[in-house]
């Protein structure tokens, strides 16, 4: 069974350990400065019922720290696997990425793009249009409009939507299926 966890400040857990421990160092003193002649007067009975509940509320704060203490490692523990997970999955995210950059490159070169027709199309490709591809170049859409025109024709393309579909349509097929090959055929 777990301790119960609770929000308390371990000053405060420290300080009510710290009275409880005290009071009833004070209660056996008053108990062995009281010398009682019998061992089961009901003052003795009470003194001691007094001490055992003051080290029991010594033992419950502690233990329910020490219960803390542990979901807070065992939590540690958990935000450390999900950072090293996040991290892995990061690094395999950007070294695809970079390897879907360098064969969109790749592909750019054959179909002998310039470079201010790569532009166009990578733009194109993120899922811009030709106005708001020529506001992030600075240029006219009618220039935009013509690189885009000449990414068209240089790939054999017919359109934006034929130009995403030739980077991307892979990529939402799944792995082991040949519905990839037999669009391409």
């Amino acid at each position: 069974m777990n301790p119960p966890s609770d929000d308390l400040d371990p000053r405060f857990r420290g300080g009510l350990t710290a009275l409880l421990a005290v009071i009833a160092l004070f209660g056996a003193i008053d108990l062995v400065l009281d010398r009682p002649a019998t061992l089961f007067s009901a003052h003795v009975l009470f003194e001691l019922a007094f001490i055992a509940l003051c080290l029991g509320g010594v033992a419950y704060v502690w233990r329910g720290w020490l219960g803390v203490r542990a979901e807070l490692a065992g939590s540690q523990r958990a935000l450390r696997d999900r950072e090293l997970e996040r991290d892995r999955w990061r690094d395999e995210a950007n070294r695809l990425l970079a390897g879907l950059g360098a064969a969109i490159e790749a592909q750019f070169e054959r179909w002998g793009l310039t470079p201010a027709e790569k532009e166009v199309a990578l733009l194109l490709l993120k899922g811009l249009g030709h106005k708001e591809a020529a506001v992030v170049l600075a240029r006219s859409e009618r220039t935009v409009r013509q690189h885009a025109i000449a990414v068209y024709r240089k790939s054999g393309l017919a359109g934006r939507a034929e130009l995403a579909a030739f980077f991307l349509e892979d990529l939402l097929l799944p792995q082991s299926g040949s519905r990839g090959e037999s669009a391409r055929a």
